[in-house]
């Protein structure tokens, strides 16, 4: 077998891996919005209320399409202490912006369009973000990494939540402009 062969088919079984059952068997309710999946989340109450104290629960309830790299309530309890209390006073309703929006993506980038972009680019994608800067994704033991602008990583641990206007993907840790 090719190189090549091997590398399609071992793209296509990363991406089936990725993909739990419970999110394919999900999938059928295209009607929903990426905002309204996270409200629906319990796994994602904190980005929720950072969305909505930024002001962006609408735009992000619009046409889209979106990508939008979700981390979980568990991923934002990795930030230093007092960092999200601190991002989500009024003040600092900016910064907050510029971080949500560093997490979104525009247009529809599947697991299988992200494969084949990392493929492309020798090992490693770019995206611009909403917010105008990039994230770097690679594969890391067979899952998907997204790099931030600082250098930190977050892996995708479940791809492909398809909503009416875009894709999740919910991530472990959370992407900081640089």
């Amino acid at each position: 077998m090719s190189n090549l062969k091997f590398s399609y088919m071992l793209s296509i079984a990363l991406t089936a891996a990725m993909i739990p059952a419970s999110a394919m068997a999900g999938n059928h309710a295209h009607k929903s919005t990426v905002v309204s999946a996270a409200v629906n989340s319990p796994d994602h109450t904190t980005l929720v209320a950072a969305v909505t104290a930024a002001g962006l629960a609408e735009t992000l309830s619009g046409k889209g399409p979106f990508t939008v790299f979700a981390p979980t309530n568990a991923a934002f309890g990795k930030l230093p202490a007092g960092t999200v209390d601190t991002l989500l006073l009024p003040a600092n309703r900016d910064q907050l912006r510029s971080v949500l929006t560093y997490h979104v993506v525009p247009g529809r980038h599947d697991a299988a369009s992200i494969l084949r972009q990392i493929r492309a680019g020798g090992g490693k994608a770019t995206l611009r973000t909403v917010q105008g800067e990039d994230l770097t994704l690679s594969l890391v033991d067979g899952k998907v990494a997204v790099m931030d602008k600082r250098g930190g990583t977050a892996t995708v641990t479940t791809a492909d939540l398809r909503q009416g206007n875009g894709i999740i993907h919910v991530t472990d840790a959370v992407s900081l402009p640089g």
